[in-house]
């Protein structure tokens, strides 16, 4: 089928037959600004594990009637989990693509009067047990008025079109198998965080560095640091210096004059900085920092050294300093424990703010991170602007309502019908330059990802886009150069349609029928086509020539290589042609994604670039990793997420790293930070992996030992024996230099916005930062469970005394946690996992709030309020007793 017929089926699909248009403008926006929709859960123990029971509740309070019978307009709704009920209450509910639903009535329907409520119950995939699985932004269109959103959805307050999480088969996922997820409440949240009995005075609290150095010697005595100090510095730290001195002016009001050490400076306060090769047996990253009264000494072992020797000294400051102030003299010897300390952000699903992305950068480098794996392209989004193919912003950067995918990509996961909705947008050349610019100052290096062959529908729908406006050009030449004059009644002509197929990442003529994870049914780049690796070399090159604008090189590139949908390509007349090929070494589907990683690796070798793939992208099935010496690269890193260990797969990362890849640990039980803090419906994000990741949890992974993190399965049951669980022997580390390190990872599908998405990576990135810097004593198979609880006791006293404040003076938005409380014997008892966050109580329903200090007395039956409090702006969730 043709992309034109293709696309007259999907306008016919939507439009019933015989109908004709029913509203005007006005009665569209009236009906949507006035009727209410809302989501509800019924039951999610309807259908095992398989399913949930819902309703979508209308409730009309415009002077609007939707008409009995077949009529044009249409109802569109964000459901991430598929709804497999098709009919009910004589409308028809249609899956269109990803999470778009389409609701329209057949003539079988009532009616809905002014004043009266229709109630859809639907059946829909998996289970919902939070608010943010449901999507914002429902619309309503009629003919050809523009849509408009239902009023009440159009929030990023889910309690506005979601109803309330009550009962036991709302709040569990499932009861067979049975769920036996601990639900939080305030006692639960008491008794998790009493768990910590280790006291930490003020003083340790101030002098505990994140992430810890290997070794530190606490001397007697204090220096008094403010602007009567000077910096000299080796000539080849300047541009550390100037980000030094502009930290030091603009967090705590010190302007300190800073002279290269050829320089001879009097015998005043000086910070000196060296570059010291030989330091730590030339160890890179490494350090040494003493304090004295009158001078402090800096040695790197190079630059990032030494500016990660600055930051240790900044982390000493305590918060809202200004001008003045005491530090503890002290000795310093540091080094990394791994050289890939990164965090992965996904910003194809949705588009933050350039903002967010610096933010995050200038935080990562606080905390000695080193790596910003971008995800800039998905199926959802493509957001950076790429010179010659305007297509990838102007429509790929975009989702609206235009079925037919000209103008934006087909709106998805609560952006709504309108390209000022939430999630669009991109970074521009300029933005990104200035972004590596600002990375390279601060020793972090960025890795693209370029998505493919699936999770690749923005760059598809792109291309295909960019094909049909240059494809009419072409036609519009051609018919304007008829070759034989006589026959122009027959429009006899040449087409050359070279420049639009140039890039084209799908095959016209491909009948293959598959739904991804994501229920997608068209997001995979046809791997037989040589337009696909022509345009993953166009986007390479013209990242390559962003990088050396900025004066660093792109050394990395992440090619995706995940949850290619099952039954890609097998339609596709282009691949049935390389199957039919007995020369090609590619007989079958099966052999098509190892040739896509090896054309698209030789093309990255070929520019000096190190290939990325996510584990999945680089296996023949569950436990073979493709063969390593197919692929021309020294450097192939491999990040390895899937851990689920009931799943039978959580040994790649050692499967892959004997079979010669680099693997970044990036596992999904504790390091996806798109995951809940806690087991609450209040709480944001997905929880395929694991039912919550807090940041303690964060903290106590061991990246040494991958098994030693085996601790529940899906459903909550402990794991005493793994490989019992997992029925087989699991593999042992053979080479454990191929473990570069780790990461976190945030996924976006559920954070829409600058603030959500910067409070579900703060302050768990920290918890990153400390594991991939700091190997802790408590670490190995069998965990010395006091020593990690004093050493959390540590960490977390530092988060809530400096931490948190430091991070909220510099914009970032936070996830505070929200406090646990009881009422025991008359007294309320108030904790949180980070000593020294202040929290408060409320006991007349939030009217009024004091400050908890200590234990007071209330009834038994007192209603309390509590929350957490960084300042008069930044407050927790608020949670209740009785």
């Amino acid at each position: 089928m043709d992309f034109k017929k293709r696309t007259l089926a999907s306008l016919i699909a939507i439009m019933p037959l015989m109908a004709q248009a029913q509203f005007s403008q006005n009665d569209v926006n009236n009906f949507a600004k006035e009727t209410t929709l809302t989501f509800a859960v019924v039951d999610n123990f309807h259908n095992k594990a398989a399913g949930f029971l819902g309703t979508i509740t209308l409730n009309n309070q415009s002077d609007v009637a939707l008409p009995a019978g077949e009529s044009d307009w249409q109802l569109y709704i964000h459901s991430v989990r598929k709804i497999s009920t098709e009919l009910v209450a004589g409308l028809n509910i249609e899956h269109v693509n990803g999470d778009l639903h389409r609701i329209t009535p057949t003539k079988n329907f009532t009616g809905l009067a002014s004043g009266k409520s229709l109630v859809l119950e639907f059946d829909a995939q998996v289970w919902v047990v939070a608010y943010s699985d449901f999507m914002p932004r429902a619309f309503f269109v009629s003919g050809d008025n523009k849509p408009a959103i239902f009023a009440n959805t159009d929030s990023e307050d889910m309690t506005q079109f979601v109803a309330p999480f009550e009962r036991e088969n709302q709040l569990r996922r499932y009861n067979e198998p049975k769920d036996l997820t601990v639900l939080v409440t305030p006692q639960v949240r008491f008794e998790r965080n009493q768990q910590t009995t280790s006291q930490v005075s003020q003083q340790d609290a101030l002098k505990r560095i994140i992430p810890k150095p290997q070794k530190v010697e606490f001397n007697r005595g204090t220096a008094t640091l403010d602007s009567s100090w000077q910096i000299t510095f080796q000539g080849q730290l300047k541009n550390e210096v100037m980000v030094f001195m502009q930290d030091l002016q603009d967090d705590y009001g010190l302007t300190l004059k800073a002279q290269p050490d050829h320089i001879k400076l009097a015998k005043e306060k000086l910070i000196s900085l060296k570059v010291n090769p030989q330091l730590a047996d030339g160890k890179s990253e490494s350090y040494t920092l003493e304090i004295d009264d009158d001078r402090i000494e800096i040695v790197g072992s190079d630059n990032a050294g030494v500016f990660y020797a600055m930051q240790s000294l900044l982390n000493l400051l305590p918060a809202n300093s200004q001008g003045t102030v005491d530090i503890p003299q002290l000795e310093i010897e540091d080094s990394p424990r791994y050289t890939w300390r990164g965090m992965h952000y996904d910003n194809g699903r949705n588009y933050h703010g350039k903002d967010a992305m610096f933010k995050l950068v200038e935080q990562m480098a606080r905390y000695k991170m080193n790596k910003l794996h971008w995800h800039f392209s998905e199926d959802e989004g493509w957001r950076l602007e790429i010179p010659g193919l305007p297509e990838l912003t102007d429509i790929g950067g975009y989702r609206c309502f235009d079925l037919e995918e000209r103008e934006c990509l087909l709106t998805q996961l609560g952006t709504g019908p309108f390209k000022s909705g939430s999630g669009n947008g991109y970074l521009t050349r300029s933005e990104f330059v200035e972004l590596l610019k600002f990375a390279k100052d601060r020793h972090i290096q960025i890795i693209p990802e370029i998505e493919g062959p699936g999770h690749a529908r923005a760059s598809i729908k792109a291309m295909e886009a960019r094909y049909h406006k240059l494809a009419d050009e072409a036609q519009r030449v051609a018919k304007n150069k008829l070759v034989n004059k006589k026959n122009a009644g027959k429009e006899t002509q040449q087409v050359d349609i070279s420049a639009a197929t140039q890039y084209l990442l799908s095959d016209p003529k491909d009948t293959s029928v598959y739904m991804t994870v994501q229920n997608y049914k068209d997001n995979s780049m046809n791997v037989c086509m040589d337009s696909t690796y022509a345009f993953l070399d166009k986007v390479t090159y013209e990242l390559q020539q962003m990088y050396r604008e900025a004066g660093v090189q792109l050394t990395n590139l992440h090619f995706g290589g995940d949850e290619v949908g099952a039954g890609s390509w097998v339609g596709s007349p282009i691949c049935q042609a390389m199957f039919a090929d007995p020369n090609n070494g590619v007989a079958g589907a099966a052999d098509l994604k190892p040739y896509f990683t090896q054309r698209v690796a030789k093309l990255l070798e070929k520019r000096g670039i190190s290939p990325g793939a996510w584990e999945d992208g680089l296996m023949y099935d569950q436990t073979n990793p493709f063969k390593r010496d197919e692929f021309p690269n020294k450097t192939f890193t491999a990040n390895v997420w899937d851990n689920i260990w009931e799943w039978g797969v959580a040994d790649r990362a050692y499967r892959l790293a004997n079979a010669g890849y680099q693997v970044i640990l990036s596992h999904g039980t504790h390091l996806y930070f798109d995951h809940p803090y806690e087991a609450h419906p209040e709480e944001r994000g997905y929880y395929w992996a694991t039912r919550y990741t807090d940041t303690k949890k964060a903290f106590n992974y061991m990246p040494d030992d991958v098994y030693a993190n085996a601790d529940y399965t899906r459903t909550r049951e402990p794991i005493d024996n793994l490989e019992a669980l997992v029925g087989r022997p699991l593999p042992k580390l053979e080479k454990p230099e191929n473990i570069l390190g780790m990461q976190g990872q945030v996924w976006s599908e559920t954070i829409r916005t600058e603030e959500q998405v910067l409070a579900m990576i703060f302050p768990r990135i920290l918890s990153v930062a400390e594991r991939a810097w700091h190997k802790a004593p408590w670490e190995g198979e069998q965990v010395d469970r006091k020593s990690q609880e004093q050493d959390w006791a540590q960490f977390s006293a530092a988060v809530g005394l400096k931490e948190l404040t430091k991070l909220a003076n510099a914009g970032i938005t936070l996830h505070l946690p929200v406090p646990g409380g009881v009422i025991n014997n008359g007294q309320l008892e108030v904790n949180t996992p980070f000593t020294y966050l202040n929290t408060e109580y409320s006991l007349d329903n939030g009217a009024s709030w004091q400050q908890y200090t200590a234990p007071i007395s209330v009834s038994e039956q007192q209603s309390v309020a509590l929350r957490s409090s960084l300042d008069s702006k930044l407050k927790s969730r608020i949670t209740h007793i009785n």
